[in-house]
């Protein structure tokens, strides 16, 4: 397997002003220890609180290894980093949160692991310094997409991780709207592993990811890369089916037995039934409808996001 000559590190920032200098800072130190060619491609999404200023002036003061671009509004994690891929340049690509969490210091680290033949780097964040509600979720995710894919991988949501650019240039082939890299790149690797890296408190800020945005996340999740859900229905549909049949004999044979007085007393049970198979119904249209959704997305075929202006390496060389 050849080693990489280069290396590309991409960071979505989202009001992060408080971090980006460190940030860089950091990042050009791990990458000059790796003694390879590396840019730095700090992706803006959207931020308001002056990160954008920001990138710009990083831009200038690191001349040619840091590239801004510039987002009109925000578009998500995942969609900055799509967009990260199509101006990275570098033989090994990495990601990279903005938050500081991940320590930069673990990119050579990565690096090492796809120069002993990986083709896609994972990392487990250890330990993990996060709230018991995100550990939760995060392990119910993990384990669905072990289960989906195949793939044994343990830590999914941490963003620290690296990429051979055959990798990324056969994720830019996909134009689906509904994105979750790590799968995504899974699903195209032919050799995958894991590295445990270090994992810090957020010191400035707060997360970006609010109760409702990791409930939109689960079902991009979830939609993007299984049908299950749309085959478990079909067997729930038939198992609800086969009681309501087994129920309905039942009732007849009570009726014939114990009189129609029995019948009418157990009314109220009929309309909790009733209110089940109502609401089996509804969950049933409403996954089928996340589906129909994210088809329409796709079948518009709109850009991911729209890229304001590009800040660094004389503007990307024009």
């Amino acid at each position: 397997m050849n080693k990489a000559k280069s290396i590309s590190i991409i960071v979505p920032v989202f009001n992060e002003l408080h971090n980006l200098d460190e940030l860089t800072k950091r990042i050009s130190e791990a990458c000059h220890a790796t003694r390879l060619p590396f840019e730095i491609i700090l992706v803006d999404d959207g931020s308001s609180d002056g990160s954008t200023d920001k990138i710009a002036e990083l831009s200038n003061l690191y001349k040619t290894e840091v590239i801004g671009i510039i987002l009109n509004r925000n578009y998500g994690q995942h969609a900055a980093i799509m967009e990260g891929f199509t101006t990275a340049n570098g033989d090994v690509i990495i990601t990279l949160d903005a938050d500081l969490q991940n320590p930069p210091e673990e990119i050579p680290r990565l690096v090492n692991a796809i120069h002993d033949g990986a083709d896609v780097v994972g990392s487990i964040r250890v330990p993990r310094h996060d709230s018991i509600f995100r550990r939760l979720s995060s392990f119910i995710v993990n384990r669905a997409i072990q289960k989906s894919t195949g793939v044994l991988m343990h830590d999914y949501g941490c963003m620290l991780r690296a990429y051979r650019r055959t990798i990324v240039q056969a994720m830019l082939q996909c134009h689906e709207r509904s994105t979750f890299i790590p799968v995504l790149a899974n699903g195209f690797a032919r050799t995958t592993t894991e590295i445990e890296v270090g994992h810090n408190s957020r010191r400035d800020g707060e997360s970006k990811y609010s109760i409702w945005k990791l409930i939109n996340l689960q079902f991009d999740l979830l939609t993007s890369m299984t049908t299950f859900p749309l085959r478990l229905l079909s067997i729930t549909g038939i198992s609800v089916a086969s009681l309501g049949i087994a129920f309905g004999f039942f009732l007849l044979l009570a009726r014939i037995i114990a009189g129609s007085v029995w019948a009418a007393e157990g009314v109220f049970s009929l309309f909790a039934i009733l209110f089940i198979f109502v609401g089996l119904q509804f969950v049933g249209m409403g996954l089928m409808g996340e589906y129909i959704g994210r088809i329409y997305a796709d079948v518009r075929a709109r850009p991911r996001c729209f890229v304001e202006k590009i800040v660094g390496r004389s503007e990307l060389e024009k």
